[in-house]
């Protein structure tokens, strides 16, 4: 920072706040600097709780003034862990969680505060849904400002596809409405650029009619992967956009279901959401049952907001966290050896290895509508790589490294924004390519120069006087 503010200045700042601020050696410092991923161990200098857009504009107005490095929390459930920071001010939002739901025009105004599960209980208690995250944990502003893959996304498109508008407080402390009307250059990069051009307090989303979906999860031995890749390969060419599949590697001991019924080691998993006619749903995934008997058969019907949480005990808090990610253009013979050859050489028990499926609605949307990207993808990649403790996490995190070197050659060369870790500026221009990143370049020059709102997958100002992430002056 470049003033340490003095007790009074904090004090009257505190004051000011119709939330609260936490200070170092208050009793709930230890557990409010904590994010979702363990790996991350940071000590701010101040946690600011708003209680609203105000609170947010002051506490904006408030860092600025004193040059404190900021973060911003929604749900800070991100595995790059930059919702929180050593020694500046972390301007947390989980305390704003008002939603309005107009039903009729199918609208809801959600706070940045709330979370996947918050939401969906609200909006399912009306008979409907946006597309969200797989955790119900999971802040919707996160990941609805990085562009939002989930089990609707086949249908109605990616979550930011369904964002109508936003309410953004920029850099110098003003408030924006953001949306097709008004500020349209920012409207399109906030949708897929995440957290670079301001922080977000309200979003308007489109909502869907969605009753209870066909869901739940077909298991099969490990010793099935590579048979189980083949036919999830020329299972997707098939299925309806009602359809929204993951196939995942996951160590049986982290399904309760398995470990209760049976003494089995890692299994092969495909996750599945039919958001249709049941009937029309169960003809669409008997080839899923005809591959062979699985271990396990847990597709049901059941409420969304159960499909929602289905895979909350899969990431809990406070586990080290470290992943890759990658787009997938084929899931080709080759890609599949890959696959299937780490997976099998898995160096923990709680990692899991993803395949999400694109397709659908996620490629109807036009390339160039917004900055999320890589709609043309076939699928996204995400090595999950997690584990207790620290002593073995060089062996973890060497593991990742070596996988998604080994799937290079098979990937598009995009990254999703949301999966990455801390990886560089150059991951962070492959999450959108030369053109849209200059383009966001050129937004983030025009409404954060200074780059004040670097704590992110940073997109660096074309010009201004920049800082580091310590607060350091640097050459541009």
């Amino acid at each position: 920072m470049d003033t340490v503010p003095s007790k009074k200045i904090i004090g009257e700042f505190k004051a000011s706040l119709r939330g609260f601020l936490v200070l170092p050696g208050d009793d709930d410092y230890d557990r409010s600097r904590k994010v979702w991923n363990g790996m991350i161990d940071k000590h701010p200098a101040m946690i600011a709780y708003c209680g609203d857009a105000g609170d947010v504009i002051k506490s904006v107005e408030f860092a600025r003034t004193h040059g404190l490095l900021t973060a911003v929390r929604g749900g800070g459930h991100n595995v790059a862990g930059n919702a929180v920071c050593d020694d500046g001010i972390v301007i947390d939002l989980s305390r704003m969680k008002g939603i309005e739901i107009d039903a009729e025009s199918r609208i809801a105004r959600a706070q940045a505060g709330m979370t996947w599960g918050e939401f969906d209980r609200a909006t399912q208690a009306e008979g409907l849904a946006t597309t969200g995250g797989i955790v119900s944990r999971t802040g919707i502003a996160g990941l609805t400002l990085g562009g939002g893959i989930g089990w609707l996304m086949r249908k109605f498109g990616v979550t930011c596809d369904n964002l109508l508008s936003v309410e953004l407080v920029t850099a110098d402390g003003r408030l924006l409405t953001v949306n097709e009307q008004e500020n349209q250059d920012l409207f399109w990069g906030v949708r897929g650029g995440g957290g670079n051009f301001g922080i977000v307090t309200e979003f308007t989303y489109r909502l869907h009619e969605v009753g209870p979906v066909l869901a739940g999860t077909v298991y099969y031995p490990a010793s099935k992967c590579r048979e189980v890749l083949r036919f999830y390969r020329e299972y997707l060419a098939a299925i309806p956009d009602e359809l929204t599949t993951m196939f995942a590697y996951v160590a049986a001991s982290s399904i309760p279901a398995l470990s209760r019924l049976l003494q089995v080691g890692p299994v092969v998993a495909i996750h599945v959401c039919y958001a249709g006619p049941v009937e029309t749903g169960k003809k669409a995934l008997q080839p899923l049952l005809d591959l062979g008997p699985p271990l396990l058969d847990a597709v049901q019907r059941m409420p969304y907001v159960e499909l929602q949480s289905m895979l909350d005990s899969g990431a809990p808090p406070d586990l080290q966290n470290y992943w890759k990610s990658a787009y997938l253009k084929t899931l080709s013979d080759p890609a599949l050896e890959v696959l299937e050859a780490f997976s099998k050489t898995i160096t923990s028990p709680l990692s899991q290895v993803h395949i999400q499926h694109l397709g659908g609605a996620v490629q109807r949307t036009g390339e160039d509508a917004m900055a999320f990207s890589h709609r043309s993808a076939l699928c996204v990649l995400n090595i999950v790589t997690k584990w207790e403790g620290s002593r073995a996490s060089e062996r973890h995190m060497q593991w990742t490294r070596d996988f998604e070197a080994a799937m290079r050659p098979h990937s598009t060369g995009g990254v999703y924004v949301n999966f990455l870790g801390e990886e560089g500026e150059d991951r962070v221009k492959a999450a959108y390519g030369p053109a849209k990143y200059a383009r966001l370049v050129a937004l983030k020059s025009k409404y954060d120069p200074a780059n004040f709102f670097r704590l992110n997958q940073n997109i660096k100002p074309a010009a201004g006087n920049l800082l580091d992430k310590t607060g350091q002056r640097i050459d541009t």
